[in-house]
């Protein structure tokens, strides 16, 4: 008895944890030749509302005052189905406690799905339209 109960405890669980995880994609950044040792990667699920929670985690990402040109900011872009690009928000750099290593991180929920995800340094964070060069980028999802 106590075997079976083991069991379903067990079916349970793999019944709950799955579709969690099932839904959500991740993806990490291409290599950036801009800032080589940035590396970092985006999640993105949609929930119980339809609509789709993004998360981006980035390490090593140098101020973008540090670049060449210096620029103000990073934005962070969506890419959706009919290909047009569209400022998502400012990703802003920082260091943790006691540690010189520079992260950041942003998430935000959106109801169109995106497609891609890239993030460029710029003089305003307020643009709509990007000129620059792209610092970080991912596949298609």
């Amino acid at each position: 008895m106590k075997k079976i109960n083991s069991i379903l405890i067990v079916i349970a669980a793999i019944i709950l944890i799955f579709p969690m995880n099932a839904c959500a994609q991740r993806v990490k950044f291409s290599k950036s030749e801009i800032v080589p040792a940035a590396q970092g990667g985006v999640k993105v699920r949609k929930d119980k509302n339809n609509n789709y929670q993004i998360k981006v985690y980035i390490d090593n990402l140098a101020a973008p005052e540090r670049l060449s040109p210096p620029r103000q900011a990073y934005v962070l872009w969506m890419v959706t189905e009919d290909n047009m690009p569209k400022n998502i928000g400012k990703i802003k750099v920082a260091t943790k406690f006691l540690s010189t290593k520079l992260k950041a991180s942003f998430e935000t929920v959106s109801s169109i799905k995106p497609i891609r995800i890239f993030i460029t340094a710029e003089n305003d964070a307020s643009v709509q339209y990007t000129d620059y060069d792209v610092i970080l980028t991912t596949n298609n999802f």
